[in-house]
C-alpha cells in the first residue's frame, strides 16, 4: 500500500516516467479547465492526503465500483490556502465559461461548503440540493430561495459516475432553473460519467482529474511503478478491475 502524501523510497523504486508510458492514461476531450490549475490542484490534494491510493486493499464506492483510489475533497476545507485557491479558481471558471449567472447551487453534502464559498466570492445567492427530498417540515429537496427562470451553475466537490451530481441538475431544472453547467474540484474521468453528462446536456468543468493526478503522483514519487500499472488498468476498465 502507498498512501498519497508519503513519498516512496527513491533508492528502492527508482521510478522514472520513461519506464512506463504515462500517455496511456491521457485521454482526449479532458474536462479540466487548464493544465496549470489541474497540476496545482493535484499537488495540493496529494500534499494534504485528500487522495488515498491502495491497489492492494481497494475501496468500494456506493455505485459498487471497486477502486484503487479514494478522494475526499472535504479535507481541503481545513487548509485556508488551498480552500482559497479552489474558491478563486471556481469563480474564475464560472466568469470565463458561463458568464453572468443568477445563482450558485451546491450538491449535498460535500458541495455545500464549496458552493457557499464560491457564492460569497461572486456576491451571488446560494442554494443547495439534497440527495433526497426532506421527509418533514417543508419537505424540500432544494434548500434556499429559488425562482424559475434563474440561471444557475452547480458546484460539486467530486464526480465519479455523475449519477448523484446530475440528480441535483435534474432537481434544479424541474424547479424551472436554467442550469448553465457544473464545476467540480476533481473527476475520476470515467467514460460513464462522460456519457451521463452528455445525455443530460450538462457541461462539466473540473479543476483537476484522475489522469493529471496520477501523472503528478508518479512524477513526485508518491506512488510506485506497480501502482501506476494498477491505476492504468483500473481506468481502462473500472467495472472489471479487482474482481
Amino acid at each position: 500500500m502507498v498512501v498519497a502524501g508519503t513519498p516512496v523510497d527513491n533508492n528502492l523504486l527508482k521510478y522514472k516516467l520513461r519506464d512506463i508510458s504515462i500517455s496511456q492514461i491521457i485521454y482526449l476531450c479532458s474536462m479540466i479547465f487548464n493544465e496549470d490549475i489541474a497540476n496545482t490542484t493535484a499537488k495540493f490534494l496529494l500534499q494534504i492526503k485528500a487522495v488515498k491510493l491502495n491497489p492492494d486493499k481497494p475501496f468500494t464506492w456506493t455505485s459498487g465500483i471497486i477502486s484503487p483510489i479514494y478522494c475526499d475533497n472535504r479535507i481541503t476545507l481545513s487548509f485556508p490556502t488551498i480552500r482559497t485557491y479552489i474558491r478563486q479558481q471556481f469563480a474564475q471558471i464560472i466568469m470565463e465559461e458561463f458568464g453572468i449567472v443568477d445563482l450558485i447551487a451546491g450538491v449535498a453534502t460535500a458541495g455545500i461548503a464549496q458552493g457557499a464559498l464560491v457564492a460569497q466570492e461572486l456576491g451571488l445567492p446560494f442554494v443547495y440540493v439534497r440527495s433526497t427530498q426532506k421527509q418533514h417540515g417543508m419537505e424540500n429537496k432544494i434548500e434556499g430561495r429559488i425562482e424559475a427562470g434563474k440561471s444557475v451553475v452547480v458546484i460539486e466537490d467530486l464526480v465519479s459516475t455523475g449519477k448523484s451530481s446530475l440528480a441535483a441538475v435534474d432537481a434544479l431544472r424541474e424547479a424551472g432553473c436554467n442550469v448553465k453547467g457544473m464545476v467540480a474540484i476533481f473527476s475520476y474521468d470515467l467514460d460513464i460519467s462522460r456519457e451521463n453528462f452528455k445525455k443530460h446536456d450538462c457541461k462539466l468543468i473540473t479543476l483537476s482529474d484522475y489522469n493529471i493526478l496520477v501523472q503528478r503522483a508518479a512524477e513526485e514519487n508518491f506512488i510506485s511503478k506497480k501502482d501506476i500499472e494498477a491505476l492504468i488498468a483500473w481506468r481502462e476498465n473500472p467495472k472489471k478491475w479487482g474482481r
